[in-house]
């Protein structure tokens, strides 16, 4: 085999779903403030009794049923998060005990907003190199856990849910070169720290950051796929901030694709967010098999990854 691709895609959001309008009974804030600056309406949250491995494992089944595979065909578990309450066991055994995968490597990786794009290329690279044949990439956050409710700056912005892929080796390769890097300097930027942790961020320099460096990146991530811009079918950037999605997807100069806005009814899901929108997009027959794809992942650290895959 000389790629990897991606067989099949799934997401789960949890039941509850907060308004702006239940925003503005809670904190100094309205629908119109709110969708005026981040273009967001709702948000799904997680209950008590909701953890991230749930709501990871929820998404995994799903994906998993769509490849037409069961638990034991997986030999390797990623899982992007940067919420997880528990360090041992980790979240992906935790989501191997649950949909009962025998005998797989499990691995978290916390690179934030950037984790399931950075999730991604190393499953593409574990399967290219023979270090496994199947693996479950999954992205998912409990952000609620995590915020200040009384904050309006960012207890409006964060959603919960996950979302998941099946990568397989394939004779021709359907994740293209990852192309993923940080700025060290801008590693407080976004943060989730403290005791309790708290989510914060310095939303200026972020979309200053993304709106103005972030687009030549991306434009390299083509590149290195062979791919212009303009070729690409859809772009699912990580879903912060629809003021930076939108001029952000028309500097990366992909002109004819379909750009996720998934953000409008799932707030910032962290991890989650590229493959909960992924997810969305093949379900509503927006993108097509085989169709490519650039996945784009930038946030904490400040951390980012991308790279162009073929449509499942």
């Amino acid at each position: 085999m000389n790629g990897s691709r991606i067989a099949a895609v799934g997401h789960y959001q949890p039941a509850k779903v907060l308004t702006n309008e239940d925003l503005a009974a809670m904190v100094d804030t309205s629908d119109e403030w709110i969708r005026s600056r981040v273009g967001i309406s709702t948000r799904h949250i997680a209950g008590p009794d909701e953890p991230v491995d749930e709501l990871a494992a929820h998404a995994a089944a799903k994906a998993l049923a769509a490849a037409g595979l069961t638990p034991a065909d997986i030999d390797l578990v990623l899982v992007a998060t940067s919420t997880a309450v528990d360090r041992s066991p980790n979240t992906a055994a935790r989501v191997a005990s649950r949909i009962g995968i025998p005998q797989a490597a499990t691995m978290d990786l916390n690179v934030v907003c950037a984790g399931f794009t950075h999730a991604l290329a190393t499953a593409d690279h574990a399967v290219r190199a023979g270090g496994a044949s199947r693996a479950l990439v999954i992205g998912a956050d409990k952000m609620s856990e995590v915020t200040d409710w009384s904050d309006r700056t960012t207890c409006v912005l964060v959603g919960d849910g996950a979302g998941a892929a099946v990568v397989e080796a394939a004779d021709e390769p359907g994740i293209g070169p990852v192309l993923w890097g940080s700025v060290p300097e801008m590693g407080n930027a976004v943060r989730i720290e403290g005791t309790p942790p708290r989510f914060a961020q310095e939303g200026q320099s972020v979309y200053r950051w993304a709106t103005t460096q972030l687009p030549p990146i991306a434009r390299r991530a083509c590149e290195r796929a062979g791919l212009a811009p303009a070729d690409l079918a859809a772009v699912v950037l990580h879903q912060a901030n629809l003021r930076i999605i939108e001029p952000l997807a028309e500097k990366i100069g992909a002109v004819n694709a379909v750009v996720a806005r998934d953000v409008t009814e799932s707030g910032n899901t962290s991890a989650a967010s590229i493959p909960l929108a992924l997810s969305k997009l093949v379900e509503q027959g927006a993108v097509a098999a085989g169709d490519p794809v650039l996945l784009f992942g930038f946030g904490g650290n400040l951390s980012y990854a991308g790279q162009v895959v073929r449509c499942p």
